[in-house]
């Protein structure tokens, strides 16, 4: 009999099949956003986490060092599921620019509105427990917010490349207010548990933009 194939696990762990594998630790990552997205970090616990996506207690540290690592992964695969979102609006050619933010803020309004507003940013919800996590969240928001303003900026730019926006426009300035004040938007629509504070800060911003002489 080969001794590999009779080889005993640990209690709790899970068979050594790396298929099966990604797809626990990927279903661990979107039952944890969600969860991130509407409570928050520090109010979560592991155990509904793998309650709820039907993993084994004991199974945990097979994915995940820490709840740190499990918070961070989960950043992560936000980031890059909404830097993809930012990307189909941002880059859409069949828009004009100004209108490519337009179909992104309505996009956004749509998407909170499918949970009641319930659910917010994870990376805004981070943002706002950043004094009771551990030093790396700080570096990996500020990268996210980063990416997020360069993103907007090349949007804005091609604004100012179309004649939409004034030629000294300060694209990276107004980006970077663009997401100061989307994230206080977002918290004051799950307030309201409406989207009207979203629409209103992007009719703001739009109308705010320096437009040609």
């Amino acid at each position: 009999m080969n001794q590999a194939n009779t080889a005993r696990r640990r209690p709790g762990r899970p068979p050594r099949v790396d298929g099966a594998r990604e797809d626990t630790r990927a279903a661990l990552l979107r039952q944890g956003i969600a969860m991130l997205t509407e409570r928050g970090f520090n109010s979560i616990g592991i155990d509904e986490v793998l309650r709820a996506v039907g993993v084994p207690k004991g199974s945990f540290y097979y994915y995940f060092a820490s709840k740190d690592d499990f918070g961070l992964a989960a950043l992560q695969t936000y980031a890059e599921y909404f830097a993809a979102k930012l990307d189909r609006h941002f880059l859409d050619a069949n828009l004009s620019p100004l209108a490519r933010v337009r179909a992104f803020i309505d996009g956004a309004d749509a998407g909170m509105g499918r949970y009641d507003y319930r659910r917010g940013c994870l990376v805004g919800n981070l943002g706002q427990e950043m004094s009771a996590l551990s030093e790396p969240f700080r570096a990996r928001l500020e990268a996210v917010f980063a990416d997020w303003q360069a993103r907007l900026a090349a949007c804005l730019q091609e604004a100012v490349a179309a004649g939409e926006l004034a030629a000294d426009t300060d694209c990276a300035r107004w980006a970077e207010f663009f997401w100061t004040g989307w994230e206080g938007a977002v918290l004051r629509a799950r307030l309201a548990g409406n989207g009207g504070p979203l629409q209103r800060f992007g009719e703001f911003f739009l109308a705010a933009l320096p437009r040609p002489d």
